[in-house]
């Protein structure tokens, strides 16, 4: 008698499973608290592959994915393929080299900085004693803008547990330059006061064939410090070389970083997959007091973009220095603020520097915000001041009313709104 329970999940797995060609899937699982993944990985003939430490969320490949019914017989929750997620696009005008020897973090001063008035915010928070992380590609270690604002971090690349794969993969591309247009006077301007000038293209054939994820992770960073100098970055690297990742890695960067004392966590990324297992991730992280920003996307659409459009996560689009939307960034009721994303300066690998365009660029500018409300106020919560202290730019956007949320940040008046 006691075999007759198996004997039917066994009969249920042959009479139910989904239709399709026999293979490996990678197949991302929560699973009930008192069932158990062995049991459930050897009835489906699948292997064990990796977990999200402290949950019960894991990655199996099968050569089938069962059906709900048998899902659920097996003490499975929810299930979903682990699908494959890519580094956003984003518009690259070129490599910098500034002339002289002024300080590595010169591009702080830049137009968009002077605009949401970071360095006026300063004197009244630097973000000291705030970790903020940033989920992304690999960091330049070695960057002098970067030199004491990285803590320890994690590398979920090369750590990928053997068999970790993902379907549905794809690199990441540049957008279209005409999409972020031409150098502004301002920022051309900026430029020339400090002797930088763009690498010819003998200069920089060290970027032919380059992914553009090579640069995505440092470009982020340089932001976060540029706003909250005295906040620590801690670097995740989640995304390859090529830009690729996958929902389970980034769902296990997710939670790390909540883990390992993040109270901001940057998600400059984004998939119209409203996926499971990043919800999940990002429910754990907000339980445990992380602030989350992230993307909104590139796309010039109001179709959600997740994580960004979860609740609770603040959802950054992009504008310019006039506080119109730029044209290639995501609209819609998921916003919650905007943030300069057009032609901004910052840190390169290499010791460079580069002018680049997306809301890639936005999240963490709103991200180092935090981090300054969080260290003036530890205990308050920091959407509140960000939204209050926010410019409303429905007027400079006609067309995108009620779509651009509680309008551009300024960072002066979110950490003295009075």
């Amino acid at each position: 008698m006691a075999r007759r329970p198996v004997v039917l999940i066994f009969l249920l797995i042959i009479a139910f499973a989904a239709p399709g060609r026999a293979g490996s899937y990678p197949l991302i699982v929560e699973i009930f608290p008192a069932a158990s993944i062995t049991q459930i990985a050897a009835t489906l003939g699948g292997t064990l592959v990796d977990r999200i430490p402290g949950s019960d969320t894991y990655l199996l490949s099968v050569p089938l994915v069962p059906t709900p019914l048998t899902a659920s017989l097996l003490g499975i929750n929810w299930m979903e393929l682990n699908t494959g997620v890519t580094l956003p696009g984003f518009a690259q005008m070129g490599v910098v080299r500034v002339g002289g020897n002024p300080a590595p973090d010169w591009y702080r001063y830049q137009p968009s900085m002077q605009l949401i008035r970071a360095r006026d915010a300063l004197p009244y928070s630097t973000g000291r004693g705030v970790v903020v992380a940033d989920i992304n590609s690999q960091v330049d270690f070695g960057h002098p803008s970067l030199q004491g604002h990285l803590t320890g971090g994690w590398d979920f690349v090369t750590n990928r547990a053997a068999g970790s794969v993902a379907q549905n993969q794809s690199s990441a591309s540049f957008l279209d330059q005409s999409d972020a247009g031409a150098l502004d006077q301002s920022s051309a301007s900026f430029l020339d006061e400090f002797g930088a000038g763009f690498l010819n293209q003998s200069s920089a054939s060290f970027l032919d064939g380059r992914n553009p994820a090579y640069s995505h992770g440092t470009l982020c960073a340089g932001i976060i410090a540029a706003v909250a100098p005295e906040s620590m970055i801690m670097p995740l690297r989640a995304f390859d070389d090529q830009g690729q990742s996958d929902l389970f890695t980034l769902a296990k960067a997710i939670s790390y970083a909540a883990q390992h004392g993040a109270q901001v966590i940057n998600m400059s990324f984004g998939t119209l997959e409203a996926s499971n297992v990043l919800r999940s991730a990002v429910g754990y992280a907000r339980n445990s007091g992380a602030v989350l920003t992230a993307s909104a996307g590139n796309n010039n659409t109001p179709v959600p973009q997740y994580p960004a459009a979860f609740s609770g996560v603040l959802a950054v689009a992009a504008t310019d220095l006039w506080d119109v939307k730029a044209s290639f960034s995501n609209y819609g009721r998921s916003i919650f603020v905007d943030a300069p994303g057009m032609n901004i300066i910052s840190a390169y690998p290499g010791g460079y520097y580069s002018v680049v365009s997306g809301t890639s660029f936005s999240a963490p500018a709103v991200a180092g915000t935090a981090a300054l409300v969080l260290s003036l106020r530890p205990a308050a919560p920091v959407a509140g001041p960000i939204s209050a202290g926010s410019v409303n730019i429905d007027s400079r956007n006609p067309g995108y009313a009620y779509q651009l949320g509680y309008g551009r940040i300024d960072v002066l008046r979110s950490v003295q709104p009075n």
